[in-house]
């Protein structure tokens, strides 16, 4: 049974980052980062919107997994 937990949280932790990540690029689609880039269409540009889409939502998505755990965790103040 602790290997099917594990699993499963394997799997959520996945996709909650990678739901985090697709976030954090739909989000920074609407920032205008020309004023600060040289060239804003170049592939260098691109790759910095992709590295900071990973940043952002890898960190989004570690607020939300700890949040989570530490919500399980409360139950066992009750107990």
């Amino acid at each position: 049974m602790e290997f099917d937990s594990l699993g499963f949280n394997g799997l959520l932790s996945i996709a909650v980052t990678l739901l985090s990540i697709y976030l954090a690029w739909v989000v920074l689609q609407e920032l205008k980062l020309e004023p600060f880039l040289k060239r804003p269409k170049s592939p260098q540009a691109k790759m910095l919107q992709v590295m900071l889409a990973i940043v952002l939502g890898h960190g989004f998505a570690r607020f939300i997994l700890d949040y989570l755990n530490w919500s399980q965790m409360l139950r066992y103040l009750v107990e």
